[in-house]
């Protein structure tokens, strides 16, 4: 059977979380089509009902029934329902998942940088710390703000590619330098709005490889259409063999720069 999802296009699910976003989806649109049909079907009753040839003089008197009340108070439970019995309860479990997703050794965390229009991705480096972000220290679109004078952020490292491991819980701060964007991963039913001066958690674990777009979500001028950039799952000997070459090289540069500051 075609699920709503399925004849709609939405790209496969890829994160561990993603059914239970589609069948949220599937309910809600197998809920539009019970309303479509309903109120289609309704249409053409009156059409023939109250056809100007059967109804000669116009009744002033209004509606005797209740059943418009009794439909409207049914869809009202059910759209009670889909809230109370779908939506928060999934919105709890991903709250809670926070916790636990943090409390893995083997996560991977990146921040996500947005700008007008394109993304930049700031990782922690070997050492699994973030360098002291000072966003006084902004010098373009896009910069990371990494303090240079803090050692933790000495083997940092940015990428325009967000690359992750399958299969391991990633953590992404979303945050912009300029104005608000949305973030979002449609094969990982995930987005989260950038904002200015926040870092914003959201997180999922990819289940499969794959190379994916990422895009904007949030009107942000007229380059919006075309803000969109690259993501990548790939395996976990290859993401490591990757961060561990970005990081050494980071701190390789990081080293000589400050060695260059010593010796003015």
């Amino acid at each position: 059977m075609i699920t709503p999802t399925q004849f709609l296009g939405i790209p496969e699910n890829f994160a561990d979380h993603g059914q239970d976003v589609d069948n949220i989806i599937d309910v809600v649109h197998y809920f539009m089509i019970a309303l479509g049909v309903g109120w289609t079907i309704f249409f053409f009753i009156c059409l023939f009902k109250f056809h100007h040839s059967k109804n000669k003089k116009a009744s002033y008197g209004g509606v005797q029934s209740h059943i418009s009340t009794h439909l409207e108070i049914g869809v009202v439970i059910i759209e009670a329902v889909l809230l109370l019995g779908f939506a928060l309860p999934n919105w709890k479990e991903r709250t809670d998942e926070f916790d636990l997703v943090q409390a893995e050794e083997d996560h991977v965390r990146a921040r996500v940088i947005g700008y007008q229009f394109a993304w930049n991705y700031h990782y922690p480096g070997l050492d699994g710390k973030f360098g002291r972000i000072d966003r006084s220290l902004v010098a373009n679109v896009g910069d990371p703000c990494i303090d240079p004078n803090d050692p933790n952020g000495w083997d940092d490292f940015t990428s325009p590619v967000l690359k992750l491991p399958v299969d391991r819980s990633a953590i992404l701060s979303v945050t912009s330098t300029d104005v608000i964007h949305n973030y979002a991963i449609v094969p990982m039913r995930v987005q989260q709005d950038a904002i200015p001066g926040k870092d914003i958690p959201m997180w999922f674990k990819p289940t499969k490889k794959l190379e994916t777009y990422v895009v904007c979500a949030q009107l942000c001028g007229e380059g919006h259409a075309n803000m969109s950039g690259v993501m990548e799952v790939i395996s976990d000997g290859a993401y490591n063999q990757w961060a561990e070459g970005q990081s050494s090289e980071a701190l390789e540069t990081s080293k000589a720069r400050q060695k260059a500051v010593a010796m003015k």
